[in-house]
């Protein structure tokens, strides 16, 4: 059987289940399987393939079809043009989510703190683009911390990002460290609201990195309270939040001391980012 039968066959069951986008979820688990980038599959899809290269390809079809996500399947995903470990012990890194890092990025920074890490796409990212900068990950969960290790060395950054475990600004409680950057994508999907995710968001993303079990706006009450014992004079927070959140979190950084608060939208034209800033005093 050649490729391109194959990735037929595949398409056609994942059509059949219901999966959005089939046609590019099959290729990319084509990819994957054959060892190529995305980019060069059309070339060697006239090419027969092997009976492990087709029992591996089918297997991946029948794990999407029950809606496991494809960054799962082939454990990795490209965000900001770096490619990531993801597992489902982490949040998947989203395109939106670039909103935030392009943001931050707006301004320069040399220390940035990254509260839910999960991956590290978040703090890795911002430090790669910054030669001079150096970052901290935070995270409760130490399997996601073990993941953004993996992706940390991965990137060459051992020795400019350090990762700690706890719970927001806990493990920096004795340190009395400063930040000019603080940057987070908490769990902020309402408890009523996790029953309309997609399959892949609620069977297989790590349950507290998707909500607070509550309203959806606890973990922003905690970093804002935290910002301004952390934050430099002139520093900013920036938070990812969801569409309908920019009001409520946008008056928490108001609350909080924070100037030149905005709510930035995604590409989508979505509210996705509510950043604020310490007064210089």
């Amino acid at each position: 059987m050649t490729g391109s039968e194959l990735l037929v066959q595949g398409t056609r069951a994942l059509v059949a289940a219901g999966v959005p986008e089939a046609g590019r979820d099959a290729r990319r688990l084509m990819a994957h399987v054959l060892q190529v980038p995305a980019g060069r599959l059309t070339l060697l899809l006239p090419d027969p393939v092997s009976t492990a290269q087709a029992a591996q390809f089918e297997d991946l079809i029948a794990r999407r079809r029950d809606r496991v996500p494809v960054s799962h399947l082939t454990g990795r995903r490209m965000f900001y043009g770096r490619d990531f470990r993801v597992t489902p012990e982490v949040l998947d890194p989203r395109p939106e989510t670039e909103t935030l890092i392009a943001a931050a990025l707006a301004r320069p920074f040399t220390h940035v703190l990254d509260l839910g890490t999960g991956s590290g796409c978040i703090v890795l990212t911002l430090v790669a683009e910054c030669a001079d900068a150096r970052g901290i990950g935070v995270d409760l969960s130490g399997e996601a911390l073990a993941i953004a290790a993996q992706n940390r060395a991965s990137l060459g950054l051992d020795h400019r990002v350090a990762l700690k475990q706890g719970n927001w600004f806990a493990p920096l409680a004795d340190q009395g460290a400063t930040f000019d950057l603080i940057v987070s994508n908490p769990p902020y999907i309402a408890l009523q609201e996790m029953a309309d995710l997609a399959p892949e968001v609620q069977w297989h993303e790590p349950r507290m990195a998707l909500t607070d079990e509550g309203d959806g706006l606890a973990a922003y009450r905690a970093i804002t309270a935290g910002a301004d014992a952390h934050l430099a004079p002139g520093g900013r927070l920036m938070v990812e939040i969801g569409p309908t959140q920019g009001a409520a979190v946008g008056a928490m950084m108001d609350a909080a001391g924070l100037s030149d608060v905005a709510v930035l939208q995604d590409l989508d034209g979505r509210d996705r980012v509510v950043l604020g800033v310490k007064p210089v005093e």
